[in-house]
């Protein structure tokens, strides 16, 4: 492996069924980076974590994380590595302190450094006041804080978050940034999937787009609008019948479109005059904008963000 990179899969394959949940990913992670998996569901993020984990096996391919390869050295990787699962699996009737604890013990922390461990996650995760507090008595975003605080205990070099922030609302979601942006600070390799575009814009160096089990594209989000939908879009409201002549005429002169309800977007923008827009009636309302990650998302995977 690449002594630079913290993770590598290379042709990686996983099937279940007659579905290729992974269909010949490459994926490589440079070590004290932080890389964003977006796409929609059923893109390939969740099976990819679970492989770089252990807990599925690829059918084909290989996949290296921190110089050890999977899945004959998984024990080994998984020792150096933080998980927070896209799913609760926390048990309700243990305390925050008690939580933490166990997995100092299960990571291996030496016995000494044990109760500084458990103090340091309990402070990255803001729930020192909560330490004696039963998992069943805290919210869902402090129990979200505490499966990321459970994933640092023992110092990882590498952290793997699966839609991390999934089903909270907008201000448990800012919290969590500001957490995760402080690993990426301090240099931990992080690898989070999503399919929030603002989560991916924000927390990650570069992003990597999944669709069907692949990365369709990968880059820092300013270069992936420039490549893939220029630097301007128009947002056109019109009735549907209107809409679909217009979209007809962008795609004549090659420019890619997007449907959103009651409006079309023409990307790649720059040169498509909003008079020409304009020119079909009073029903017609155009506006100019900047072209935007989420356009990127759609243009690329065929979905719409939720």
């Amino acid at each position: 492996m690449n002594s630079g990179h913290a993770v590598e899969l290379r042709g990686v394959v996983k099937t279940f069924g007659t579905r290729r949940a992974v269909d010949g990913l490459d994926l490589a992670i440079t070590t004290g980076s932080c890389v964003g998996l977006l796409g929609p569901n059923g893109a390939g993020k969740s099976t990819t974590m679970k492989l770089l984990t252990g807990q599925s096996l690829a059918d084909s391919g290989s996949i290296t994380v921190l110089g050890h390869e999977l899945p004959k050295h998984s024990k080994l990787a998984r020792a150096l590595m933080g998980v927070v699962p896209q799913e609760d699996n926390l048990d309700e009737d243990l305390t925050v302190r008690q939580v933490l604890e166990v997995f100092a013990r299960l990571y291996r922390v030496p016995p000494a450094q044990r109760d500084g461990a458990v103090r340091r996650a309990m402070e990255i995760a803001t729930l020192a006041d909560r330490a004696d507090d039963r998992v069943k008595e805290l919210s869902g975003g402090m129990k979200r804080r505490l499966l990321i605080g459970r994933a640092l205990v023992h110092t990882p070099q590498l952290v793997l978050l699966d839609e991390p922030t999934v089903g909270l609302d907008p201000q448990v979601r800012q919290e969590l940034w500001g957490l995760i942006s402080r690993l990426r600070d301090e240099g931990v390799t992080v690898l989070m999937s999503t399919h929030y575009i603002e989560e991916a814009e924000r927390l990650a160096d570069d992003v990597a787009v999944m669709a069907l089990g692949k990365v369709v594209a990968r880059g820092v989000p300013s270069a992936l609008v420039a490549e893939h939908v220029g630097t301007e879009a128009l947002e056109v409201h019109a009735p549907a019948d209107r809409l679909a002549d217009i979209a007809a005429r962008a795609l004549r002169a090659g420019l890619p479109t997007r449907r959103t309800g009651a409006s079309l977007d023409i990307l790649r923008a720059e040169t498509f005059r909003a008079e020409d827009v304009g020119a079909y009636g009073e029903q017609v309302g155009v506006r100019r904008r900047r072209a935007v990650l989420e356009d990127v998302f759609v243009v690329l995977t065929g979905e719409e963000v939720a």
